[in-house]
């Protein structure tokens, strides 16, 4: 079977990239199940409900997130009445919502998709490897095909959790810094990995945000409020083959297609 992972949205941008791409993707490429982070998909900074019915409008089987998912109330008890819209695992209990998801492909496949967060240079969660250990003990044993979203700020962190994992899930894929990593593989034990897929989102500016204004803060060192950039929307994700009865990765292919 094929999975499709889809980078950090930013802002419209990423947005209309993901509308305008992503069905022709899945038909074109055969993608059987499609995982999206919608981390910055409202302006930049988390996700609204009008936001979150327009994706759910597309293709997408699942929605991951990160750090950002907390900074539009309104979706917030969103987390506890869709499934399938994920927050990191390795939050704290009385947080709404839940890190994994499992679903069922559009080839019959169960597909279990774990979303965690890193600790290094980000707020002091839970353990995301012990997290994932206990996720994965609970899951059950005829889910084979596992995606793990790990939002990151460091190369390191993400690397490790793919090898830590290597042989229990089929890919582990870095997201958050919004720069795609050139550095796509397969472990020994069948783990894709890519350490950041990228954003989605408009490349004309620094990570997906007017270059002026990130200049600006750090001419400045102070608050300066960011505003998402315009020009050169890309697609930035990547596409995995999985064993269906071992889950095990037999291909991984990085993607960052133009959207304009």
């Amino acid at each position: 079977m094929r999975l499709l992972h889809v980078g950090d949205l930013v802002g419209k941008p990423g947005r209309r990239a993901v509308e305008r791409l992503l069905p022709t993707l899945i038909e074109e490429r055969g993608v059987d199940y499609a995982v999206v982070n919608l981390e910055n998909a409202a302006g930049g900074y988390g996700v609204t409900k009008a936001i979150l019915e327009e994706l759910e409008a597309l293709p997408i089987d699942c929605f991951t997130s990160g750090n950002h998912i907390w900074d539009k109330r309104e979706i917030l008890p969103l987390l506890d009445a869709r499934p399938n819209l994920l927050r990191p695992a390795n939050y704290p209990n009385g947080n709404p919502g839940k890190g994994i998801h499992v679903g069922t492909s559009r080839s019959g496949i169960k597909v279990a998709t774990i979303n965690l967060e890193g600790r290094v240079y980000m707020s002091d969660l839970d353990s995301p490897f012990k997290v994932a250990d206990r996720l994965l003990e609970e899951l059950p044993a005829e889910v084979k095909v596992v995606l793990v979203d790990f939002h990151a700020e460091v190369t390191s962190e993400k690397q490790a959790m793919a090898f830590y994992l290597d042989g229990r899930v089929s890919a582990v894929l870095g997201t958050h810094t919004h720069v795609p990593t050139a550095d796509e593989r397969i472990l020994p034990g069948g783990t894709a990995l890519i350490t950041d897929v990228g954003m989605t989102g408009a490349y004309g500016g620094i990570i997906g945000f007017r270059a002026d204004k990130v200049l600006k803060k750090f001419e400045l060192q102070t608050k300066v409020s960011l505003e998402v950039a315009k020009g050169d929307p890309r697609l930035a994700g990547a596409l995995i083959d999985v064993d269906d009865a071992t889950g095990r990765a037999t291909a991984v292919e990085r993607l960052l297609l133009p959207a304009g």
